[in-house]
């Protein structure tokens, strides 16, 4: 476990709740994504417990129970938020966009009346300026 570490010890971020877990991982949930019509309203993220930097790192036990962790998940932030939809994904690596490395998957509710409504994880990358360097 990492000292400094937000996912390792959840209770550093005050502003982070434990939501669900099980033996392997847990749900956390910061509080302004409980807040009605905010962006990422009912978000979270599944986190291994043990230090593990990214998705590629996880053992199979830590899989299969991010995978049960995720069907209570949907079904808390269906019974809750009453999503339209989901998007769904993991962020390895700086490039890739991860921030805090230990690995966490991200649970990111949608609804119709957002204003990117519609637009799927590839939706930025496929834009024309978001070409690669020669």
């Amino acid at each position: 476990m990492n000292k400094d570490c937000v996912f390792c010890h959840p209770d550093l971020e005050q502003n982070q709740s434990i939501v669900l877990s099980n033996e392997y991982c847990m749900f956390l949930q910061l509080e302004q994504s409980d807040m009605k019509g905010r962006p990422l309203e009912g978000a979270g993220v599944i986190v291994p417990k043990k230090h593990r930097e990214t998705a590629f790192d996880l053992t199979r036990e830590e899989w299969d129970a991010t995978y049960m962790l995720l069907q209570q998940v949907k079904e808390y932030i269906d019974n809750k938020y009453h999503p339209d939809g989901y998007n769904l994904g993991w962020n390895c690596g700086e490039v890739g966009g991860q921030h805090i490395f230990h690995a966490h998957f991200h649970v990111l509710p949608r609804y119709k009346d957002e204003t990117l409504a519609g637009k799927g994880i590839r939706y930025a990358f496929k834009d024309e300026g978001n070409k690669r360097g020669k």
